[in-house]
């Protein structure tokens, strides 16, 4: 069974930059599109980026496009965000998740493994 864990988060000072990783275990992540999303304290939880299985298609929230990028290693069955330019407002918990499914067209409900999140602060 597919399992996936985030890691990469902390603090960092607005402007500065984080990577994320999304390591895969239990099964190949060759025919996933992964998914990152985000929760912030009191919000709902929201699409930050998604890529496709072959890597050839990529999307991201209005929020962050120019600032993040999803890239993935299928040999190493692991997936990164790279965060630049973080913002106050880019604080929240990020999920990656894994899902048989198109990145334009999609809803979170779509994807089906799950990881436990990973704690990211942009904080002064």
């Amino acid at each position: 069974q597919l399992q996936l864990v985030e890691s990469g988060g902390g603090l960092m000072q607005p402007g500065g930059s984080l990577r994320l990783s999304c390591a895969a275990s239990g099964s190949t992540l060759d025919y996933y599109s992964i998914g990152w999303f985000r929760q912030a304290p009191g919000k709902e939880r929201e699409g930050v980026s998604c890529i496709s299985s072959s890597g050839s298609i990529t999307k991201y929230a209005d929020s962050v496009k120019g600032r993040f990028t999803i890239s993935r290693d299928n040999a190493k069955n692991t997936v990164y965000l790279q965060m630049n330019s973080l913002k106050f407002e880019d604080t929240a918990v990020y999920y990656c998740a894994a899902g048989i499914v198109q990145c334009y067209g999609s809803i979170q409900e779509d994807f089906v493994s799950w990881g436990q999140g990973t704690q990211v602060t942009v904080s002064s």
